[in-house]
């Protein structure tokens, strides 16, 4: 998929020193006959520190950051990448796995590295409409299928489940989208226009989490997960996105978009179910690509804050792993 200027490109990104570097380079065949990226041995060759690595069922090194800020602003290890992605994860599945079924994740889904935390809200939804529930509990059932296969691909570096808020954090989110007053309580539960409205703020995050995540993982192996992880996201925020449509919920799917782009920086990229008069379903650029937001950029909708932050909003307590901050905008 990618020529050896990419990966020695991204090598040269996220080894930490020389010897990493040429490790790796290594290990990918760049500058010797090796494992190569697709095989999954990028560290075929050992790491720097054995004793201070963890390292998932594919031999990656996990622990070029994890667990503490990352290396001032240098390029994430894949294991902090991965481990980013498995906190929203998280999120989701506890999310829709409580619309459907009435609760959330196992005990023993949620365990790993990091302060492990609660879930505050949620139950199940009586959906009313026949599709809505048919998707409401397939998306369930992938989200699920993300938290296990990310926690399977990290293995002992895998992160705990932090504490969410998925009651309170509803209810900031509404009233910063307007549609709600000061004072409301926005229950995302309490039927399915609110549960699509609720899911509509999850899904277009994560597709533009993973696009912007994308070019930070080296291993092909892990990108090619993360690809495919993405396409599954894409096709959730397009069913989300029909089932406002078709509920009449153009609105105030404007309404979350714009409060969206008012947390996560200036440009106005976010696009609502209705855009420049026109149904929406699949929100693109002028060349029908989807936008990126970065991890920073995330944390900010998910932290429900414009500013530089370590928590806040659906996580509370912050996100565990070293991809952790948000960044001030304006």
């Amino acid at each position: 998929m990618f020529d050896k200027l990419f990966i020695r490109n991204a090598i040269d990104r996220s080894a930490e020193n020389g010897v990493d570097r040429r490790k790796f380079l290594r290990a990918a065949g760049v500058t010797t006959v090796g494992a190569g990226l697709a095989g999954g041995g990028l560290l075929a060759g050992g790491v720097l520190n054995p004793a201070a690595a963890e390292t998932g069922p594919l031999g990656l090194d996990l622990d070029l950051g994890l667990g503490h800020e990352d290396h001032h602003g240098s390029q994430p290890s894949d294991g902090a990448v991965l481990n980013f992605a498995l906190n929203l994860e998280y999120l989701e599945a506890e999310f829709y796995l409580r619309a459907v079924r009435g609760y959330g994740l196992a005990a023993t889904e949620v365990l790993g590295k990091g302060k492990p935390g609660a879930v505050r809200g949620g139950r199940k939804v009586k959906f009313q409409t026949k599709a809505v529930k048919a998707y409401a509990e397939e998306i369930a059932a992938d989200e699920l299928a993300h938290v296990r296969f990310l926690r399977k691909a990290l293995g002992g570096a895998a992160v705990a489940r932090p504490a969410i808020d998925i009651d309170a954090a509803f209810t900031a989110a509404a009233t910063a989208a307007g549609l709600i007053k000061p004072g409301q309580k926005f229950d995302a539960y309490a039927n399915e226009n609110n549960f699509l409205l609720a899911a509509y703020v999850f899904e277009d995050v994560g597709v533009t989490a993973y696009k912007g995540a994308a070019p930070l993982i080296s291993n092909k192996t892990y990108l090619e997960a993360a690809a495919g992880i993405l396409a599954v996201e894409a096709y959730h925020a397009a069913n989300i996105r029909t089932s406002l449509v078709a509920a009449g919920l153009e609105v105030p799917s404007v309404a979350i978009s714009n409060a969206r782009d008012s947390l996560d920086g200036k440009t106005d990229l976010d696009q609502g179910v209705t855009f420049k008069g026109k149904t929406n379903v699949v929100p693109t650029d002028a060349n029908g690509i989807a936008f990126s937001r970065g991890a920073d950029q995330v944390l900010n909708v998910v932290y429900l804050t414009p500013k530089k932050a370590t928590k806040g909003g659906f996580f509370p307590a912050g996100v565990n792993g070293s991809i952790n901050t948000s960044r001030a905008n304006g």
